[in-house]
């Protein structure tokens, strides 16, 4: 097994990104708030005053923290509670702005900066059992010394913050009550989807876990295997992966009844909305998911400056309900909630397997092969920077479809749409594929194609196998990420696979060649779901 050459152009582009996605989430929060000591930043009378203390965490190391208090707390009766632990190499700042908006509300607040990361004590554990017993002991300490209610605990956060607060759901029965944003539900199906390791995303947290906080040696040698393709480790990366991911513990979240609400972005690069949404779907109490245009956490991120911002407001919403008892409606809203990448037109659904109403099939007929590791020019973007660009401009990646070399891109295409189709949902991918070696990596992409051939993308997923026998049939199935785009009338759609994509690490040796056909008595197409 060995990965493909690591081009210039992937080079440049994870620095890129790297450093737009450190500016973005780290400028924000700071400008949104002021040191404590700062004349400006004095609350006003009516402002929840602000402490900063630090919380023993589990084996003695120190949570640096803030707690809000809502402005007329007298001693005399108790509050709700929500604990937010702050994303991956965010400051214990992050929250400032939205945890002082929430005790204007009425709770008691707690921020804290996650372990291992600036001021607290310890080492990364990455959503391990430590940072979980943390948000455990988080809780403790808001109870003896805040005027909180055990009876209404709530936990919030922002993609880290999302994965230790379901984590935790899973171990604290006082948990009533969760908005997990940006967050994962299965850790190994959002970086290592399709048995491909999505390298930006590793290079990123690595790189910025490294620069902020203390990587544990644990980490440090899981993503050291991960990223040299290490296959002898694949079964104790996954084992890893598993222990931090809350679909591991449903049984354990479900029978807490904790109520869970989900938000994530249709262009996520760091955890793709489909393992998102097949949690959710196995969740058994209250539920709400909401899925919007962006990348990993900018469908939340302005709300982190105090702006206006949905998320927001239906997080408060979220806990106004299910831990002070407002009667708001949110519990009578279509559970699912989603915003065209196209329109930004909001829309409800009952359950995740209700979006889509209909499938267009895509055909991918006749035999063809393809020479690897050579960038065909199709490709999923940047982290973080390309779905930004749809998310603000309605831009995502785009490639002319007529000039792909198809000696290294295999192309299918639908007839003309006569009326617009609106891409709803997960769509699924099944072909036949012959390989000349025992492993390899193909891309599969979804693109909207207008009548100059310029080709949008509307999704896309990596595919990786290990261990077939050379010149050896085998079938394929893959699940692109799920997403809703709206294809305007007069375009159509095409299908394209390749070997080579700057998101991931290829594992086509030099000279192989992949061929897809379509048997006979064993078609291949794309199944595309829409909402008529």
């Amino acid at each position: 097994m060995r990965p493909s050459r690591t081009t210039r152009r992937t080079a440049i582009g994870t620095v890129s990104a790297a450093l737009l996605a450190t500016t973005v989430l780290t400028v924000a929060p700071a400008q949104a708030a002021t040191p404590p000591s700062a004349p400006a930043a004095a609350p006003s009378d009516s402002a929840a005053p602000v402490r900063f203390v630090d919380i023993e965490g589990d084996g003695g190391i120190t949570l640096k923290a803030n707690v809000f208090t809502p402005s007329d707390a007298d001693g005399t009766r108790r509050y709700p509670v929500i604990v937010l632990p702050t994303s991956w190499s965010m400051p214990q700042i992050e929250y400032m702005a939205q945890a002082r908006k929430l005790a204007d509300k009425g709770y008691v607040v707690v921020g804290y900066n996650s372990r291992g990361f600036w001021q607290s004590g310890g080492e990364i554990e990455t959503a391990g059992p430590k940072d979980v017993a943390d948000a455990s002991k988080v809780i403790d300490w808001a109870l003896a010394h805040t005027p909180a209610d055990p009876r209404k605990v709530g936990m919030a956060g922002v993609s880290y913050g999302a994965g230790i607060s379901l984590l935790a759901a899973a171990s604290d029965k006082r948990i009533k009550a969760v908005a997990a944003l940006s967050g994962w539900g299965d850790l190994v199906g959002s970086i290592y989807s399709g048995r491909t390791e999505h390298r930006q995303a590793a290079q990123f947290l690595g790189a910025t876990g490294a620069l902020t906080g203390r990587p544990s040696p644990e980490f440090r040698t899981i993503m050291k295997d991960f990223l040299a393709s290490n296959l002898d480790k694949e079964k104790d990366l996954i084992a890893w992966g598993r222990k931090r991911s809350p679909a591991a513990y449903l049984d354990k979240i479900n029978a807490n009844g904790a109520a869970i609400m989900l938000g994530n972005a249709w262009g996520d690069s760091i955890f793709p909305p489909n393992q998102t949404a097949d949690f959710y779907e196995k969740l058994t109490g209250p539920k709400r998911l909401e899925l919007r245009p962006g990348d990993h956490a900018t469908a939340e991120g302005l709300g982190l400056f105090g702006l206006p911002n949905d998320t927001w407001t239906d997080t408060q919403r979220w806990f106004d309900h299910y831990l002070k008892g407002a009667d708001n409606g949110v519990d009578r809203e279509s559970p699912v909630l989603l915003k065209s990448r196209s329109t930004g037109a909001y829309e409800g659904y009952k359950s995740w397997k209700d979006v889509p109403s209909a499938q267009r099939r895509i055909d991918l007929g006749g035999s063809t092969q393809l020479h690897t590791n050579w960038d065909s020019g199709a490709d999923g973007g940047l982290i973080l920077l390309s779905s930004m660009m749809d998310q603000f401009f309605r831009l995502p990646p785009m490639a002319s479809i007529p000039l792909l070399p198809r000696s290294v891109a295999a192309v299918w295409q639908s007839e003309r749409y006569g009326s617009g189709q609106r891409v709803r949902g997960t769509t699924r991918l099944h072909t036949t594929l012959t390989s000349t070696a025992e492993s390899g990596t193909a891309i599969a992409y979804l693109y909207d194609v207008g009548p100059l051939g310029i080709g949008k993308l509307v999704t896309h997923a990596p595919y990786t196998f290990h261990g077939k026998t050379p010149n050896q049939p085998f079938g394929v199935d893959l699940d692109l990420f799920s997403t809703a785009y709206d294809v305007p009338a007069g375009h159509r759609l095409a299908v394209v696979v390749d070997t080579v994509d700057p998101l991931y690490i290829a594992h086509n040796p030099k000279g192989a060649r992949l061929t897809f056909s379509s048997p006979a008595d064993d078609p291949s197409y794309v199944s595309v779901p829409v909402r008529e």
